[in-house]
């Protein structure tokens, strides 16, 4: 990759803008499409020390600011990092794990709580209010709200966000001098609508081990079973749909099994509730064919039936994927975030809108690179955790460049200024905000409903600031 950049904007880039235009097939060291690098912190950075591993990922919007958090898993505990500013991560602090070390971590979030669960023997599941956060400066070592102790070691967690309701699935409880007496492994379903005081409900174990879920209201096709809250359940060796409504007595609807089945692994709804698109985790390496998805048609509830099989472009396993919108976010291990367009879905046709890759040295498939990814942050941030490399975070057609802004679609000038500056959009500025190198915010303006702006930064100290317009565009700013 050949950019132009002076020595000035270089260091600038370095210490602020951790942001790289994916050009030509590459953004620095990494093949990509169409994705843009905004930043990257190492597993060090993140609060670890040399040989840990990161794992989970999930995300956080303040509803009081805005402001937007990644949640990342990690061997020995999980790290928050405030990526409102996404070329300037600040990495906040960590909650050390429940009990000992484990490489499977995984986080949650409901009514501004993060639940944690992990395979780390009685660890059980970790409250922690997010709302802790705010106005953190330094990085600390947090202490948990609350710990559940139903269980010991869980594999995962699932949430119906909109009820209130944990599910805890590959459940465990630690005896010692074993490995474990196994629960059955089904959900183990916990009321969180108080986050703080969490309690149990039920366990349902009829359809055996859940290695990984999706709880929602549904609201799809198949009217018979709308407004439910359903469980789908990706159970080792098949699909199923159980309908949670009543927690006391849950009602297995179906299951979903298909060809070639090696591990059951994750899956995610489209919006609609039509389709659920499926991962085998291990079927690359069983059948040693490229990344496949598999596309299940949800029409009839009682008979779900296979769509079609989705080839991805690599030999990379898939891991977790989820929807957003037309999109279809996949981690995909050692090829990367893969970004699916699933608009002609029902036409049998997935196409391919770009890639990063974290994992630049093999797609082959192994168990190294992209565990997983949040892309739910209305900024556009999209967060991958890489097990190597730690947290990247991406945009797709990303506006920010390493080289010159391009002043036909934003303005702002003088810059650099000791006073006054003007700001100019193509279309109308609604908000403008200024942050500094730390990530803190020094001057807000809202609601004003123009396509040029002026405001004065006499009273901030000289330095280099980033000025953010509507959310979504960025432009650094020197105050001499």
């Amino acid at each position: 990759m050949k950019f132009k950049i002076t020595s000035i904007l270089l260091l600038f880039t370095a210490i602020v803008f951790g942001q790289t235009i994916c050009n030509a097939g590459f953004a620095g060291v990494y093949p990509c499409n169409k994705i843009d690098l905004y930043s990257q912190l190492t597993n060090v950075q993140l609060g670890g020390t040399a040989g840990t591993e990161g794992n989970d990922i999930w995300g956080w919007t303040d509803p009081l600011n805005g402001k937007e958090y990644a949640i990342m898993g990690l061997t020995s505990h999980t790290a928050f990092v405030d990526i409102t500013i996404p070329t300037a991560p600040v990495y906040l602090g960590k909650l050390p794990t429940a009990s000992v070390n484990s490489i499977w971590r995984d986080i949650k979030v409901y009514n501004n709580h993060a639940f944690i669960v992990s395979e780390a023997q009685a660890h059980g599941m970790q409250v922690f209010d997010l709302t802790r956060l705010r106005g953190v400066l330094t990085p600390q070592t947090f202490t948990a709200d609350f710990h559940y102790t139903g269980f010991g070691r869980c594999h995962n967690i699932a949430i119906d966000e909109v009820n209130g309701f944990a599910y805890a699935i590959g459940t465990r409880t630690y005896v010692p001098g074993s490995n474990g007496i196994s629960n059955g492994g089904g959900p183990h379903i916990i009321n969180i609508q108080t986050p703080a005081a969490p309690f149990y409900v039920n366990e349902y174990n009829a359809q055996g081990y859940s290695h990984d879920a999706q709880i929602v209201v549904y609201n799809g096709p198949d009217t018979e079973h709308v407004g439910k809250q359903l469980y789908f359940g990706s159970n080792e060796n098949k699909v199923v749909v159980v309908d949670v409504t009543n927690k006391l007595a849950p009602v297995l609807i179906s299951n979903f099994t298909y060809t070639n089945t090696a591990y059951t692994h994750q899956g995610w709804l489209t919006e609609n509730h039509k389709y659920f698109i499926l991962g085998d985790e291990v079927d690359e390496q069983s059948f040693g064919f490229n990344t496949k998805t598999i596309i299940v048609d949800m029409s009839d509830l009682d008979n779900p039936v296979l769509k079609w099989n989705y080839t991805g472009q690599t030999k990379a396993i898939d891991h977790n994927g989820y929807t957003k919108g037309n999109d279809f976010y996949l981690a995909n291990y050692r090829s990367g975030l893969r970004i699916m367009d699933i608009t002609s879905i029902d036409s049998a046709n997935m196409t391919e809108l770009g890639f990063f890759d974290t994992y630049p040295a093999s797609d082959s498939n192994q168990f190294n690179g992209a565990w997983s990814v949040y892309p739910y942050f209305a900024s556009g941030s999209i967060i991958i955790s890489d097990i190597e490399r730690g947290l990247f975070v991406v945009k797709k057609n990303a506006v920010l460049s390493n080289a010159d802004f391009d002043k036909s679609t934003m303005s702002l000038y003088p810059n650099p200024t000791n006073g006054i500056v003007n700001l100019s959009l193509s279309e109308s500025i609604q908000k403008v905000e200024v942050f500094n190198l730390l990530g803190a915010k020094v001057m807000s303006l809202n609601n004003l409903n123009s396509n040029e702006v002026q405001f004065n930064v006499n009273e901030l100290a000289s330095g280099m600031y980033v000025v953010f317009v509507n959310d979504t565009l960025s432009q650094k700013l020197i105050i001499n």
